[in-house]
């Protein structure tokens, strides 16, 4: 996606991926899609890389790289019943999850 004044949007992701052996991969990219192919290609995470291929099953978009991480570390620790209802809310929407911004914390 690009802007009017040719600039990449700041859009960061957390994802999911379904390797070939039926397991869920979590992570973070600033592209999913490619970060699918580079999994695919062997350029991913060393989990992957022997569960190959993989495919996208899940996506949501943050603007802030922080909010994309915490969220990454957040999913991670799910259950894999919790993950695998996200993904079929995923589905069942039809779209990509697209948070809304959080409020920074106060600085003390």
């Amino acid at each position: 996606m690009v802007l009017g004044s040719g600039t990449i949007p700041d859009v960061h992701f957390v994802y999911i991926v379904r390797c070939a052996d039926g397991t869920l991969y979590t992570g973070y990219a600033r592209d999913p899609s490619a970060r699918e192919q580079a999994h695919n290609d062997g350029r991913g995470a060393r989990y992957t890389c022997g569960r190959r291929p993989v495919s996208l099953v899940y996506s949501e978009a943050f603007e802030r790289h922080g909010d994309a991480l915490r969220r990454e570390q957040r999913v991670k620790r799910l259950s894999r019943a919790r993950k695998e209802a996200l993904v079929a809310s995923f589905h069942a929407e039809g779209q990509q999850h697209v948070a809304r911004p959080q409020p920074e914390p106060p600085v003390a």
